[in-house]
């Protein structure tokens, strides 16, 4: 059945915290994740009548399924946003302090960024220097393995390694009973 505008509505006064917690432990940043959430609510909108579940938990798993895509969507077209941002002088609108504060209070990003850390630390020397040109610096994989004197190939089993050993990190932090 699909969503009326007022089940919309409650589904985001309900859930909006938890989806801005969902954005800000994978982008980081307070002022994405209000973005990505504000552009998911406005996709579930557009295509509210695309929506065949029954109940609140259907609606609620179809808004988090708008939300990965465009959370996938965000970091594919992220290098080419920033460039075209650079070149045209545009600044991202920026956040108050207090509004950034409580986004990150929300989302313990602290706890996330101390996890991230530890997990960083614990890569060795060719994994976080893989990631590193790979992730920080945008390199293309052909100029990771140039860099670092090794085949394209390994240099892509390097970057996903070390992002799986992260995301392994974090999950384990989402997991935990304090953070549920």
């Amino acid at each position: 059945m699909p969503l009326s505008p007022d089940h919309l509505a409650r589904l985001y006064e309900a859930h909006a915290a938890d989806l801005l917690s969902f954005f800000a432990r994978r982008t980081l940043q307070a002022e994405v994740a209000i973005d990505l959430v504000a552009e998911t609510f406005s996709q579930a909108f557009a295509h509210r009548e695309q929506f065949r579940g029954a109940s609140d938990g259907e609606a609620l798993a179809w808004i988090f399924g708008i939300a990965r895509h465009e959370l996938s969507a965000y970091f594919r077209r992220g290098a080419v946003d920033r460039r075209a941002m650079a070149e045209l002088g545009l600044a991202v609108p920026t956040l108050t302090d207090a509004d950034y504060e409580r986004v990150e209070e929300l989302a313990d990003l602290r706890a996330q960024r101390a996890v991230v850390a530890a997990a960083l630390a614990k890569l060795s020397l060719e994994h976080r220097e893989a990631l590193r040109l790979r992730v920080v610096e945008e390199q293309p994989y052909s100029e990771v393995a140039r860099a670092l004197g090794i085949t394209e190939e390994t240099a892509r089993a390097r970057v996903s390694r070390a992002l799986r050993a992260l995301s392994n990190a974090t999950t384990k932090l989402e997991r935990s009973p304090e953070h549920a």
